[in-house]
């Protein structure tokens, strides 16, 4: 079978977010949405106190696995009920996830916080991607790895991050080893819902080579690595990371008679091996050639290119051959905070007359905001500013940097601020691009995806100027979910393979933002005096803000 079957039938993806769930059923012949249901995590995220009232360490972020399985009772029939559909016009089901969020789990896939002795362990639970208690374990995992002569570590940048799967294993053994040897695997979220759909234990490509150090063509590093990391892990990867790497839009399997019951779907309908919530974002933006170059935009940044070549790109999360389609290689960088820092401005920095306005006017604060900011020129706020209020993903790679704003006055208006943020973000994003072109990996179309994208011209506008390169928009409304939908459409035997469904069911739209030579040029000046501060703060030339950072945690002690 080639393309798309002439009987008109739907598939789901379903979306594990940061803080909520989403099913989105589409059709597909040609990704159209048909309905969505979200499901908001009771838990949250966990980064300051436990239920139980159990304070957390400073840079922690955990959520509770129960919530993303009492999230499919409500949302999966939900859409459905939206959609005016039934469990025989679904074909198949996709999942994506924010990732890395190990869970330490039983054999059977019971997560040890759900165990009564367990409960009141902070280590018990599932670590989110944003956690970033483990960088004293990640900062050695990459000095031994580079002592050894590691050759995997280049695909990372030379430097493995805190969020990743290995480095929160680590810190489990070193403060709680009694979770670590009760842990008969640790599994990452996408993995671990798909296990719980199926019955079948696998693990995807997409987080196991860009979160776990695996390769398709050398597997994980070797026995002897991890034994140099704490002779305990030795063989961390035949016992407790044990389980077959295959792409998204692998069969996992069926789905099982419990949750068949629970979703209101039929009993062994396909489900397919998981993807990560960012890379899901490729197949939704129709994406499936050679230079063609994501910028997904949500509360953190996540920057994707595919290519039929292997380069060592310094600094960047990670390149991985089939990480997310077959006989490609998808580069990954990509920045801490994008939405999480505008949010934070808009939550801590605007006054109450302006939210006053912003009511009045019938706009959300960040429309009001946008609307004064839009009609400044390039340059006149007179700020600049890093983009690190999350530390630094790509390319210093480095949490422990924060943010800065250079050039505030008494005369600085929060639209200043504002305008100076977003105008960061597009910088950091430069100078990512900058670095795959000097390593020889050249985007040749730049694809913008993400709420936020869609939501704010004047973001994406000033993006095209600072990277002097036309921004087309794609990916849909949800363009995660729709991802993992496309998943849904392959298992499902709709399309042979996952680039031709991708190719058929993407979304791209007909707006495109071109670059203004005028602010173009002007923001070069600006760009030139963001590297000199990105250069002074993040290669060690001022370490201010780590000294800061020890004295805030002394003082908080």
């Amino acid at each position: 079978m080639t393309g798309y079957s002439n009987m008109t039938k739907y598939s789901i993806g379903i979306d594990y977010g940061t803080l909520s769930a989403r099913c989105i059923i589409v059709d597909t012949s040609d990704g159209r949405e048909i309905s969505t249901c979200d499901f908001v995590y009771p838990h949250g995220v966990m980064d300051v106190v436990m239920p139980d009232g159990t304070k957390l360490p400073n840079d922690w972020a955990l959520q509770h696995p129960r919530d993303y399985l009492d999230a499919l009772p409500v949302i999966v029939p939900g859409a459905l009920r939206k959609a005016g559909l039934n469990a025989d016009d679904i074909v198949g089901i996709g999942v994506d996830f924010t990732s890395c969020t190990p869970i330490p789990v039983l054999a059977d896939g019971t997560p040890l916080c759900f165990l009564p002795e367990y409960e009141h362990n902070i280590h018990a639970y599932a670590k989110l991607w944003k956690h970033h208690g483990a960088m004293a374990q990640a900062d050695r995992i990459s000095r031994i790895a580079a002592e050894r002569g590691e050759t995997w570590l280049s695909r990372y940048g030379g430097v493995i991050g805190s969020e990743w799967m290995v480095p929160k294993i680590l810190q489990i053994l070193e403060e709680s080893p009694g979770i670590y040897d009760a842990a008969e695997y640790f599994i990452d979220g996408g993995d671990w819902i798909v296990w719980q759909l199926t019955g079948k234990l696998w693990r995807n490509t997409c987080s196991a080579g860009y979160k776990s150090m695996w390769s398709k063509r050398d597997g994980y590093p070797s026995e002897d690595f991890f034994a140099a990391l704490d002779e305990r892990m030795r063989n961390l990867t035949d016992t407790k990371l044990a389980g077959e790497v295959v792409p998204p839009g692998m069969l996992a399997g069926g789905l099982t008679e419990q949750m068949a019951a629970l979703t209101g779907l039929n009993t062994g309908l396909p489900v397919s091996v998981a993807i990560v919530d960012g890379h899901a974002g490729i197949p939704a933006s129709g994406i499936s050639k050679e230079g063609e170059f994501l910028n997904l935009i949500g509360t953190s940044g996540c920057h994707f290119m595919l290519s039929r070549e292997h380069c060592d790109v310094p600094g960047i999360c990670g390149v991985v051959e089939d990480g997310v389609f077959p006989g490609f290689f998808c580069y990954e960088a990509g920045l801490a905070a994008v939405g999480d820092l505008y949010g934070w401005f808009v939550k801590n920095c605007v006054n109450e007359a302006y939210t006053n306005d912003a009511a009045e006017a019938g706009m959300s604060i960040h429309q009001y905001l946008t609307s004064k900011a839009e009609k400044l020129a390039p340059g006149e706020t007179g700020l600049v500013a890093l983009d690190w209020w999350n530390g630094n993903r790509n390319i210093l790679c480095d949490p422990k940097l924060t943010g800065m704003i250079l050039g505030l006055t008494l005369a600085t208006r929060p639209e200043d601020i504002y305008r100076a943020l977003i105008e960061a973000t597009a910088f950091g994003t430069r100078r990512i691009i900058d670095t795959f072109i000097e390593s020889g990996v050249v985007p040749t179309e730049i694809f913008a995806s993400g709420g936020i994208s869609a939501k704010n011209p004047m973001l994406c506008q000033i993006t095209a100027d600072i990277l002097r390169l036309p921004i087309t928009l794609a990916g849909g409304s949800n363009g995660s979910a729709l991802g993992a939908a496309i998943l849904g459409a392959v298992v499902g035997g709709c399309y042979d393979d996952f680039p031709t469904a991708a190719r058929a069911m993407g979304q791209r739209s007909d707006v495109r933002y071109f670059p203004n030579e005028e602010a173009s040029a002007v923001y070069d000046e600006l760009y030139a005096e963001f590297l000199d501060l990105h250069d002074l703060f993040g290669l060690g030339g001022s370490n201010v803000m780590k000294r800061l950072l020890e004295i805030r945690d002394r003082a908080r002690h």
